[in-house]
């Protein structure tokens, strides 16, 4: 990886994991010394990513608090995350959890972005009228992380066109993107619009428009 020290393991847990549909699986936590931007993310190692001549599914997903853990219906992410645990488990690899919430520009900001966008802004419209960039994520420690897990080639489970390239230009193999689901509420529909619009998300943008929106919420 070009120009950035290399990261290693910091300690592995074995981590039982149960979501609220009763999914269960095993998981292995892994944690890091030397990542670039000194953030605590973490990997979780599903199934047997290791297997002679298979290539390990990963996904390197953006925490989202009010997604994740509370459920909102604004966002697609705790549904992205739950998906991507079973499918990553099924077939062995790793789901980066990393430390970028509201696509690295924190919690607050987040919420801020979410009261402009009640008012008409669409998600990275918000993000502008408040100085801040669309997206500030950068994927340099999750490539390190990857390379510290001896993972060099890998399928990237993402909508994200932006995830590969970065990867791609960080030195790690991506041979394929596998698309997500597409996880649509009434709040959520405008939010997903912007991301195929603005970000080239592969999403079905024919299909969201037939859907109805909640203006607020």
């Amino acid at each position: 990886m070009p120009d950035t020290p290399a990261a290693t393991p910091r300690a592995r847990v074995r981590v039982p994991l149960q979501f609220h549909d009763g999914y269960r699986v095993d998981a292995d936590l892994v944690t890091f010394h030397g990542l670039a931007d000194g953030q605590e993310h973490v990997a979780a190692v599903l199934g047997d990513p290791a297997a002679p001549g298979a290539v390990p599914l990963v996904r390197l997903h953006s925490e989202c608090l009010t997604g994740d853990v509370f459920g909102s219906a604004r966002c697609d992410c705790g549904p992205q995350l739950r998906e991507a645990v079973e499918r990553i488990a099924e077939r062995g690899g790793v789901l980066l959890y990393l430390r970028q919430e509201g696509r690295g520009i924190g919690l607050y900001n987040k919420l801020d972005a979410y009261a402009l966008q009640d008012q008409g802004l669409d998600t990275y419209e918000a993000n502008a009228a408040l100085g801040l960039p669309e997206d500030a994520r950068d994927y340099t420690a999750a490539a390190q992380m990857l390379r510290a897990l001896g993972i060099t080639e890998l399928d990237l489970l993402s909508n994200n066109p932006d995830k590969a390239e970065q990867l791609r230009s960080l030195g790690v193999s991506v041979r394929d993107r596998v698309p997500t689901g597409v996880f649509t509420t009434a709040h959520n529909v405008r939010y997903l619009r912007a991301k195929v619009l603005q970000t080239q998300h592969t999403l079905p943008l024919a299909e969201l428009d037939t859907l109805p929106e909640l203006t607020a919420g």
